[in-house]
């Protein structure tokens, strides 16, 4: 290990895991595969109570490569409970946070870390862009940058960052608190805002640090996404005041999609046959008012529970949450 290489702060990277086997195998390559210095990083996957093939997954990876920890939250099924659990495990002076469903470049962490050298910085926000995809949501979802952090940094509330590509100061935690447990939805938006509130430290964006992450393939799982976005509103509503998303009335989606159907229809399909427009733009606009409609939905029939309002604290005794410990 070189000089540099020791002046390096150590990193733990915490990833939460439901039923993920389909991911996982990518997910820990794009893992081992990154240019920061492995004696100078920690991987936590915290299995969040999964009954596919994830334990076995994740602990076949530990046996070979140290790097990598295995843990479970079973009390609590949330993957902010499941954060918290690998933020007390955690050894490294930087948490970061990324997703199964994502997967990390290969100098992602290094370029992540980078503004950590100025005192002042204690959020950091990398970029994140769609997987190739194949079905019409998939690619609406690239066209449209769904997942851009550019979206939620312009957020008029205060700016954020999501935990699919987020790092933290470990001393931060111990002064805000971690995630709240039981909070379902928008726990990476409520962190980020409890940190910018209380404390002096500064969010800075890397737009190189890149994670690309698997959209949702099919109209169940769009729909409930997009519901849950909904449902981040009204909780983040009740914890902090932000407005709440108008929706839109009966007459504005049948004006929507009449003006779709009446132009929109007719003069995207000429240019996507003339190759001047992606074609997923001729389905665009009902896809989008689809998302819009579900979100709405979201955000009317959701109650953030009394026990969401928790915050976690640093000091809670998490010795069942003991690293490498395999499920009974």
């Amino acid at each position: 290990m070189t000089n540099d290489e020791r002046c390096l702060p150590k990193v733990s990277v915490i990833v939460p895991v439901y039923n993920g086997e389909a991911d996982l195998p990518a997910l820990i390559s794009c893992l081992l595969a990154q240019s920061y210095p492995a004696e100078a990083v920690e991987y936590l996957l915290v299995d969040n109570g999964s009954c596919d093939r994830t334990a076995v997954i994740i602990q076949e990876a530990v046996s070979q490569n140290k790097s990598l920890h295995y843990l479970q939250e079973v009390n609590i099924q949330s993957s902010y409970a499941a954060r918290n659990a690998g933020i007390r495990a955690a050894q490294g002076q930087i948490i970061v946070f990324t997703d199964a469903d994502c997967r990390p470049q290969q100098n992602w962490l290094e370029l992540l870390i980078i503004p950590f050298n100025k005192p002042s910085i204690g959020i950091v926000v990398g970029e994140i862009i769609a997987l190739p995809g194949k079905t019409l949501l998939e690619k609406h979802a690239e066209r449209h940058q769904v997942l851009s952090q550019q979206h939620t940094l312009a957020h008029p509330f205060c700016p954020y960052g999501q935990t699919a590509n987020l790092a933290m100061r470990r001393q931060i935690l111990e002064k805000v608190g971690l995630f709240r447990p039981y909070l379902t939805t928008g726990g990476d938006a409520d962190i980020c805002w409890r940190i910018q509130q209380q404390t002096d430290w500064e969010l800075d964006f890397v737009p190189t640090a890149i994670v690309k992450h698997r959209h949702r393939s099919t109209l169940t799982e769009y729909a409930s996404q997009w519901r849950r976005y909904g449902c981040s509103n009204r909780y983040l509503y009740e914890l902090h005041g932000v407005d709440l998303m108008m929706e839109l009335t009966t007459r504005q989606y049948f004006h929507r999609l009449s003006r779709w159907l009446l132009k929109e229809l007719p003069v995207n399909s000429i240019k996507a046959i003339a190759n001047k427009t992606p074609s997923i733009d001729i389905v665009g606009t009902p896809i989008g008012l689809f998302g819009a409609w579900t979100r709405a939905a979201g955000q009317r029939e959701a109650q953030l529970p009394d026990e969401a309002r928790e915050i976690a604290r640093l000091d809670y005794d998490s010795s069942s949450l003991d690293k490498d410990q395999p499920k009974e």
